[in-house]
C-alpha cells in the first residue's frame, strides 16, 4: 500500500506521520521521501493474537473459520518477516516467547485501531453493519433478551450475530480478552473494573419451596437451610456467588447438594421434593412454588450487560442499547 502525506508541519503533520508509519505493509511518502515498513499483513497479526487468546492453532482456526494450516503458515511468515520467534510450539498449548510478549500488545493495539477506523466509516453508511459476538448465561430464558436477539436479524440484516453460552466467570474473561464483544452475565458485588456494565437485575436471593413445606413462611434465615438439601446454580454463576458470599459473611459454610446450570431444572427438582432451590426472586415467578425471602442474605444477585470500555463497534453499541432498553438496564 502506498500513502502520500501532503503536509508535514504542525500537530497534524507530526501525528499523521506516526500513524502512517505504524500501518503494516505501507510505503509512505512524506514530503517526497519514501519510507517502507515491513511487509506484514493485518490478518497475520489477527491470527497471531487469536492463537494466543485461544491457546492453540486448532482453537484459533475454529474461532476464525480458517484452516489450521493457513493460520500456522501465516504466523510463521510473520515470524520470518520480523526475524523473531513469537510462539513456543512445544506441548499442547502454545506459549509466548519474550519477543512475542513484547509484540502482542502492539499487535492488539494495531488491530483495535483498524477496527475503530472501519467502525467509524460504517457509521456513515445507510445501515449498521458488522459482527457481534454475544455471550449469555447458561440456560438463559429471559424473554426480553431472547426477543431482542430474535428481532435483530429482521431489523438489522447487516449485523452478523453469533451466540455463545457459558458460565458468568468465563464470559466476563472472554469479554475482557476480546473473544466476545458483549455478554449478559450474573455477578455478585462488582464486575471487573475494566468493563462497562448496564445493570438489568439487582435482587435478593430467595428459597423456592412447595406450598406447605416446613420452610413455607414469611421469611427465613440461611441457617434454616442446614436441615434441608440445598439446590443452587453451578459455580461460576452470579447467583451461586451471592449465596456463598452471604453464607460466609455470617460465618456459615455454604453447602450445595445439587447444582445445575439452569434455574428451570432447579425449580422442577424443588417441585418434586428434591430440596430447597436457592434462586433470585424473579426466577420463581409463575413456577408454582413459594419464593420465601432469605432475610439475612446480604449479597444480592445481579445480572448485567458487560462490554469493554474501548468497544467502538456501532453494531455492538446498537445491540447493547437495544438489550439494555428491553431489560430495563441502567449504566453503572
Amino acid at each position: 500500500m502506498e500513502v502520500t502525506q501532503c503536509g508535514g508541519d504542525g500537530f497534524l503533520g507530526r501525528h499523521a506521520s506516526a500513524v502512517l508509519r505504524s500501518l503494516p505493509g505501507a510505503t509512505v511518502l512524506i514530503r517526497g521521501r519514501r519510507i517502507s515498513s515491513r511487509v506484514m499483513e493485518m490478518h497475520q497479526l489477527r491470527y497471531f493474537a487469536a492463537v494466543v487468546d485461544e491457546g492453540s492453532f486448532t482453537a484459533a482456526a475454529a474461532r476464525l473459520h480458517v484452516s489450521q494450516s493457513g493460520i500456522s503458515t501465516q504466523v510463521a511468515k510473520l515470524e520470518r518477516e520480523l526475524g523473531q520467534q513469537l510462539l513456543e510450539r512445544s506441548g499442547r498449548r502454545v506459549r509466548l516467547t519474550p519477543a512475542g510478549e513484547a509484540v502482542l500488545p502492539l499487535a492488539k493495539s494495531a488491530l483495535a485501531t483498524l477496527d475503530a477506523i472501519e467502525h467509524t466509516a460504517a457509521e456513515f453508511a445507510d445501515a449498521v453493519r458488522g459482527r457481534v459476538r454475544l455471550g449469555m448465561i447458561m440456560g438463559c430464558s429471559i424473554p426480553p433478551f431472547l426477543d431482542t436477539v430474535a428481532d435483530l436479524g429482521r431489523t438489522h440484516p447487516g449485523i452478523d450475530l453469533s451466540l455463545h453460552e457459558g458460565h458468568s466467570d468465563l464470559l466476563q474473561a472472554q469479554v475482557l480478552s476480546g473473544s466476545l464483544d458483549l455478554a449478559l452475565i450474573g455477578f455478585a458485588g462488582e464486575a471487573d473494573p475494566g468493563l462497562d456494565v448496564d445493570l438489568v437485575v439487582d435482587e435478593r436471593i430467595v428459597a423456592a419451596v412447595p406450598v406447605g413445606h416446613p420452610l413455607d413462611r414469611a421469611e427465613l434465615k440461611l441457617a434454616d437451610l442446614r436441615s434441608e438439601k440445598v439446590l443452587c446454580l453451578s459455580p461460576g454463576t452470579g447467583l451461586r456467588a451471592a449465596y456463598e458470599d452471604s453464607c460466609r459473611r455470617l460465618g456459615l459454610e455454604p453447602r450445595v447438594d445439587i447444582d445445575a446450570s439452569s434455574p428451570l431444572a432447579l425449580l422442577r427438582l424443588a417441585e418434586r421434593g428434591a430440596g430447597v432451590a436457592v434462586l433470585s426472586e424473579s426466577s420463581v415467578d409463575g413456577a408454582g412454588l413459594r419464593a420465601v425471602p432469605i432475610a439475612d442474605a446480604a449479597t444480592y444477585a445481579k445480572l448485567g450487560l458487560v462490554a469493554r470500555r474501548d468497544q467502538h463497534s456501532p453494531a455492538v453499541r446498537l445491540l447493547r442499547a437495544k438489550l439494555s432498553a428491553a431489560m430495563g438496564g441502567s449504566a453503572s
